[in-house]
């Protein structure tokens, strides 16, 4: 394995990998702080909370495969009548942000463990790549199948990108601090990024052999505070001739907004609409759902 400052817990941290010789590439990242923040902007329940926490391990896992630093990724789940209406959360350059609305009569009646069919009643998935510089964005849609978020998107790269994928996510709570972690690696046919991967297998002797040693991960591994990230990589696949580890950026709570930001977006509004939207301070008052704060903006 590559040379790496001292081994740490790697918290709000991705880290890359590569192996040459499997033509796979990977992330691992562990959230506890950022995650920690961004779960306290609103009062959630113990199962949204939870669910949150896997998607934004997820999100930050595939956000972190960008090469484009000003590029975005964007992860919604929706659906109509189910208990989750809308769960979104996006990625930009190490930014994580996300949030979750519900039903909250719905989730009463689930109990303290719903599965993922029991929150969603299916539904949908989809994932959006927007490349700032060079102007194109691109999305894939996927029906919310398996048990986890992580098997659903696993399923949207093989199905979307034709991009063999296995997705490890593991969330534990100790009183009200939450940790989560994930590894994501992926089989890359001939060692190739950007190709088109129309002969990808999941049978491909190479993608079976990495896909089985990353698989052994286990939840108390990926959420050991004591076990750094290369260590981890370690165990896994210290047999392999190389793998390469570089970290990535170092992940933050990145809710964007801000009264300026607000104030142009209202500008593309018609001013009789503008006009109706003020109450009677004259102020439009503006709830950031992802952040929870309450912006008064004066046009």
């Amino acid at each position: 394995m590559s040379s790496m400052p001292p081994d740490e817990t790697g918290f709000d941290q991705v880290l890359r990998l590569t192996i040459p010789d499997r033509d796979a590439r990977g992330r691992v990242v562990r959230i506890g702080p950022v995650l920690n923040t961004i779960l306290a902007a609103h009062a959630y329940p113990s199962a949204v909370k939870r669910l949150l926490a896997e998607a934004l391990v997820i999100t930050a896992l595939i956000g972190s495969l960008l090469k484009d630093d000003e590029g975005q990724l964007t992860m919604q789940a929706q659906t109509d009548g189910g208990v989750i209406e809308l769960l979104v959360c996006d990625y930009r350059a190490g930014e994580l942000r996300g949030h979750v609305r519900f039903d909250h009569s719905k989730l009463d009646d689930l109990g303290p463990s719903p599965s993922l069919f029991a929150l969603f009643a299916g539904g949908y998935l989809a994932i959006t790549f927007d490349l700032a510089s060079v102007g194109q964005r691109y999305q894939g849609i996927v029906p919310l199948e398996g048990d986890s978020l992580a098997k659903a998107c696993a399923h949207y790269f093989f199905q979307s990108e034709q991009v063999p994928t296995l997705l490890r996510v593991a969330v534990g709570t100790e009183g009200d601090s939450w940790t989560a972690g994930g590894l994501l690696v992926q089989h890359l046919p001939d060692g190739e990024e950007g190709r088109e991967r129309l002969h990808a297998q999941l049978d491909h002797p190479e993608w079976e052999h990495v896909a089985t040693l990353a698989g052994s991960t286990s939840n108390a591994e990926l959420l050991d505070p004591d076990l750094g990230l290369e260590s981890l990589i370690w165990r896994l696949f210290h047999e392999e001739r190389e793998v390469r580890v570089e970290r990535g950026t170092a992940l933050a709570r990145g809710c964007r907004c801000s009264v300026q930001h607000y104030r142009d977006v209202l500008a593309r509004f018609p001013a009789d609409d503008r006009v109706e939207m003020r109450d009677e301070d004259g102020l439009i008052r503006v709830d950031c759902a992802f952040c929870s704060r309450v912006f008064d903006i004066d046009l």
